[in-house]
């Protein structure tokens, strides 16, 4: 498990193509037209969670998450902000992003082969991580291991975890940057394709409004990008 979850490290950041391209893939629907707004509201709840908590995560901590030469990497082992409830906030909020998207999507083949499929693969590349972790902290790793679970959050304290550390906003729009633009990009996509009903079936109002959206996130993604480059947008 370890080996391939180093395999699926090297390329983790290309998983995300073909995930977010089977989301449009032809499928069963989980519900019928009628019961529509259950998926909208509740595949929107869930996947705006997730990126939430990875900017929550990211604006307490400035996280390495890049590893080096494609291998994992780290200079220190983060144990505070969400760290101190769960040892992967960062793909928990991926887990749930993906799963609000495939209910968003109303595809019955992407919840049931997709989604663990994903799944599979973090846990693979989390095993690699630690094995990784545990080599180079030994035993302070260990006891971070034993009080603070790999999946399950505890919510005991979170407050005040929160609380205690300086949020930066900045740093979680600038290094969320790219992976925000993606992921509404697809949300905006997943509504205006899969709900026709949102444009009373007006294809020519439809593909209006999917222009619309990429070129007003691509204009806010680009104009990040060069506030970074520009140092004007700094922690």
């Amino acid at each position: 498990m370890i080996q391939i979850g180093q395999f699926f490290f090297k390329y983790r950041s290309w998983v995300f193509i073909p995930l977010y391209l089977a989301l449009f893939i032809q499928s069963p629907q989980l519900l019928p037209p009628e019961q529509h707004y259950w998926l909208i509201l509740i595949g929107l709840f869930i996947t705006v969670l997730g990126q939430g908590i990875r900017c929550l995560t990211i604006g307490l901590i400035d996280v390495e998450r890049d590893g080096k030469d494609k291998q994992a990497h780290a200079t220190s082992l983060f144990t505070e902000g969400l760290f101190n409830h769960c040892r992967n906030p960062l793909y928990i909020g991926n887990h749930l992003k993906l799963i609000g998207m495939g209910i968003l999507a109303n595809s019955m083949l992407y919840v049931a082969i997709f989604i663990p499929a994903f799944l599979f693969i973090y846990q693979t590349i989390v095993l690699s991580e630690e094995n990784y972790l545990r080599s180079k902290f030994g035993g302070e790793f260990d006891a971070y291991c034993q009080r603070t679970n790999r999946w399950i959050p505890s919510f005991s304290g979170i407050t005040t975890s929160v609380r205690r550390m300086s949020f930066s906003w900045k740093r979680a729009v600038a290094n969320e940057n790219s992976i925000i633009y993606v992921w509404l990009l697809g949300v905006f996509s997943l509504l205006l394709l899969k709900y026709p009903e949102f444009t009373s079936y007006d294809e020519q109002l439809q593909s209006q409004l999917l222009v619309f959206c990429l070129l007003l996130l691509t204009s806010i993604f680009l104009g990040i990008n060069y506030l970074k480059k520009s140092n004007r947008f700094g922690n």
